[in-house]
């Protein structure tokens, strides 16, 4: 117990950890994570149903009432990218909640007693995360080819489309596991959810930005959820890409490597308390 109070951030919570086994032990820690989902498949299906339902109210409800500007497109056209986001993001903010009762409900010291790599136990979260939450945003695509949305991407363009949703839920994932790290009750942990879901709301991606009042326009236009819609708008409609393109990936790896150290630091305070 006293090689774990004193570890520095990503060493093992048991010191005699080789590469290979903490290899292992990452595999075996998702494959955990994945189960819990599945043992919970209210959550389970809240995370894949949310953004359903949210792009058939948009699309049905409210797609006859809202223009898309000087782009010209269909609002079904206009509003899947956004919806893609908020489907791989819900999913990954839920990390948080896993993180926080790993933390809260004992497991961790469960934990202490294994020979594991102490870095494997929020690695595994975010690995978890971006297998299920990729998953999720292609169920989300076929529910919108299924509603109308046809995509015009070149065979070409798919690998960016891929990359910026595994980016975008990697991004969220990461930011996740640190705040589930940071708060002290999995309540307060559900919060990042609604804090990511806010941003494709108040962004390009459901109404045009171009639309909003003044500072609302400024913040819509500026925050980093705006150019990764565009740019997987464009990617998906085949249209030019433009400055998103890049401004999407710079905001992307600005929140990995925010995420990923916070997470780090985190994690070793937490668990040498």
């Amino acid at each position: 117990m006293s090689t774990a109070t004193t570890a520095p951030a990503g060493a093992d919570l048991r010191p005699d950890t080789s590469r290979g086994t903490a290899a292992g032990d990452l595999r075996r820690l998702v494959v955990r994570a994945l189960r819990h989902e599945v043992r919970t498949p209210d959550a389970l299906i809240v995370n894949i149903a949310l953004p359903v339902i949210i792009m058939i109210l948009f699309v049905y409800v409210f797609g006859g009432a809202i223009t898309t500007g000087s782009s010209g497109l269909a609002y079904i056209d206009f509003v899947v990218p956004a919806v893609l986001l908020m489907a791989g993001g819900y999913g990954a903010a839920l990390t948080a909640v896993n993180v926080a009762e790993d933390m809260t409900k004992g497991m961790i010291d469960r934990f202490r007693t294994l020979p594991i790599g102490g870095w494997t136990v929020p690695a595994s979260h975010v690995a978890a995360s971006l297998l299920r939450n990729v998953l999720a945003t292609a169920i989300a695509l076929a529910v919108a080819v299924a509603l109308g949305f046809r995509p015009h991407a070149a065979p070409a363009d798919w690998a960016p489309v891929l990359a910026l949703v595994t980016g975008y839920v990697l991004a969220v994932s990461a930011l996740a596991v640190a705040w589930g790290l940071l708060v002290r009750s999995s309540q307060a942990a559900g919060v990042f959810g609604f804090i990511v879901m806010f941003f494709p709301y108040v962004s390009d991606g459901v109404v045009p930005a171009e639309t909003m009042p003044g500072p609302l326009r400024s913040f819509a236009e500026h925050q980093p959820v705006t150019p990764v819609v565009e740019a997987l708008r464009a990617l998906l409609l085949d249209r030019p890409v433009g400055d998103a393109g890049w401004i999407a990936a710079a905001w992307l790896c600005a929140g990995v490597l925010v995420g990923v150290p916070a997470a780090a630091v985190l994690f070793r305070r937490r668990t040498s308390a």
